[in-house]
């Protein structure tokens, strides 16, 4: 009796030890991730590079309060964009790389590719994304419930309308269609609700409620603002918004003011609901644009990129250059400018790193870098080769290594591929009365607070430093001694920029370099990477997704066709996993009965 009592004690102690394991191994030592991802924000529209038509006051106080990433590139569109982040590859090796996903063609991000969602879950992380998805909704498994994020409010396709949720594609011969889910389920109950107010809500709600010691939060707060909404009424926002940019004339620049004004307000917002709920100190926090604005032409915003050359959509700086701004406790060097390029597809690998989380990059293709430890001690050292994009369908390339960078051809037939956007001068009188009085606007934010409150020395030299910080954030194009400029016409033939110094793309390098080491190492390069590219994923157009076969939804289409799926039973597809999840929690159930059985048994020994 004695010696089964021994082996039923030595069992016991060793479902505790494994217990103890699992309990470790899922408490709250792994930082919390926030991502704020703005969509078509001008390069120029954040206060802290030095614009002061309107201010960005919280977006500010967290630049100036952790690290300004000067040098952040993305891909030049929102779907690319969206999937380098979440794969940690370049578009061309995922087949992502040319355009967008209309909501009419029937395709997405390949079902092979393993997100950052399925990353950070699979590491006990509870994951959600609140917003834009834009990676394919055609087919249910697109979708971002099915792609590792436990939750899912927001919009499936490329935008809506600010107020009534619906994207219009009737220049398709198609419907106006309403697009918003709570996971997979419609949801029209906040139809007439303010989108960007919405999605801060939302975000605020699940901070406010999660239990972040059972299970840290991977939150991706993926805003609609400031992306242009329907053609008939493109810029929205609250009149009591609209009305404080009073002073610029312009009324769509005003608009476009008040949209970015609610961008920030939701940044706040998230801010605040993280301190509240005492997990700021514990948390990463990181907030870009996909892309460059679109200061003209499809879905113009008058978004400024200034004084980088072009806009989304288009190979050059303006296009693919973000900023962005991380903060976090872990980092060594809070309140500085990182000058180290990075890509957005380094956020992956980057952040699992931070998050104590081991990748086979190998196995996972990852085309992304780990930079956790160039970013946490503040060097920039690293030489990034970036594929920015090589489309053969637009016929052009646009690729980086190091200083260099390299173009051949380009978009729209270059009507775009100028110097589009300049900054209002000091003295003009469309200047945010706010600028006047700057330091302080960005120090009364309860963002400055909290952030400065966790770190003190970060306070000191944030506070003494904010004119030089916004000064070394600034884009200085340093080509003025450089009395002689060679054009660069891409549609003619390649160029080639030194980035370090002209980082404005005005000097044309090729010709006089072609026949050096540089030109021919940077060609060899593009060559391997066009042998390694996926083909494009893109389809045509699809009738059959028309919302009004669909009571006014845009849906997934090609499932509803087959017949495996419908609106009304949008979760059913996971009865077999509810069942099998069933049968296991009752399993667990007899298996705790027993032990807690055990245990008294052994105490009355």
């Amino acid at each position: 009796m004695h010696k089964i009592m021994w082996n039923f004690r030595q069992a016991l102690t060793i479902t505790l030890l494994c217990f103890n394991v699992l309990t470790s191994a899922q408490s709250n030592d792994k930082p919390n991730i926030v991502i704020i991802l703005a969509d078509d924000l001008g390069v120029d529209d954040v206060s802290f590079r030095g614009a002061n038509q309107f201010l960005t006051p919280n977006i500010d106080a967290l630049a100036y309060s952790g690290v300004i990433l000067k040098n952040l590139y993305t891909a030049p569109m929102c779907t690319p964009s969206r999937s380098a982040l979440l794969t940690g590859k370049y578009p061309i090796h995922t087949g992502m790389q040319h355009y967008v996903i209309p909501n009419y063609q029937p395709w997405g991000l390949p079902l092979n590719e393993t997100t950052i969602a399925q990353v950070f879950k699979e590491h006990g992380y509870y994951t959600s994304i609140i917003g834009k998805w834009h990676q394919g909704f055609s087919r249910k498994a697109y979708t971002p419930t099915k792609r590792g994020f436990d939750q899912h409010f927001g919009y499936l396709g490329a935008y809506v309308d600010y107020y009534n949720q619906t994207l219009d594609a009737t220049a398709q011969n198609l419907s106006l269609g309403h697009d918003f889910r709570d996971n997979l389920a419609v949801s029209r109950e906040h139809v007439g609700t303010y989108v960007t107010d919405l999605l801060t809500d939302a975000a605020t709600e699940l901070i406010s409620k999660h239990d972040a010691t059972e299970k840290p939060l991977f939150l991706f707060l993926s805003e609609l603002a400031p992306h242009a909404g329907n053609d008939d009424t493109p810029l929205q926002a609250p009149p009591e918004e609209v009305e404080k940019f009073a002073y610029i004339k312009d009324v769509n620049r005003r608009t476009y003011a008040a949209m970015v004004s609610k961008l920030d307000q939701s940044v706040g917002a998230v801010i605040d609901a993280l301190a509240n709920k005492g997990i700021l100190n514990n948390t990463i926090l990181l907030f870009l644009s996909d892309n460059g604005g679109p200061t003209a032409g499809l879905h113009a915003t008058t978004a400024s990129n200034y004084p980088f050359r072009g806009q989304k959509n288009s190979p050059w700086e303006g296009g693919i250059r973000s900023s962005g701004v991380i903060w976090s406790p872990l980092l060594e060097n809070l309140g500085t400018v990182w000058k180290q390029q990075i890509y957005i597809g380094d956020l992956l690998p980057t952040l699992a790193a931070a998050a104590n989380i081991q990748l086979d990059t190998q196995q996972m293709n990852l085309d992304g870098l780990n930079l956790w430890s160039a970013l946490k001690y503040g060097y920039d050292a690293v030489e990034r080769e970036i594929v920015h994009n090589i489309d053969d369908i637009f016929q052009y390339v646009s690729y980086g290594k190091g200083k260099w960078k390299f173009i051949n051809g380009t978009t729209d037939d270059g009507i775009y591929d100028g110097w589009l956007s300049v900054r209002q001068n000091d003295n003009s009188a469309e200047l945010d009365p706010r600028a006047a009085n700057y330091k302080e606007s960005i120090m009364n934010t309860t963002v400055w607070q909290h952030l400065t409150a966790i770190n003190a020395k970060a306070a000191l030299s944030g506070s003494a430093n904010i004119t030089k910080l916004r000064q070394d954030a600034a884009i200085n194009c340093m080509l003025g001694n450089v009395t002689q400029h060679t054009a660069c016409e891409p549609l003619v033939g390649p160029c080639l920029f030194d980035i370090d110094v002209d980082p404005c793309e005005h000097n044309n390098l090729y010709e006089s370099m072609s026949d050096g080491t540089v030109v021919q190492e940077l060609l060899k390069r593009v060559a391997y990477f066009r042998e390694s590219a996926h083909a494009p994923n893109n389809k045509p157009l699809d009738p059959k997704c028309d919302p009004r076969l669909y009571d006014g939804e845009w849906t997934w289409w090609e499932d509803v066709q087959d017949g495996v799926d419908d609106d009304h039973n949008a979760d059913g597809g996971d009865s077999a996993m509810n069942l099998r999840l069933n049968g296991l929690l009752l399993t667990l159930s007899f298996g705790t009965l027993f032990v807690i059985n055990l245990l008294k048994y052994s105490c009355r020994l």
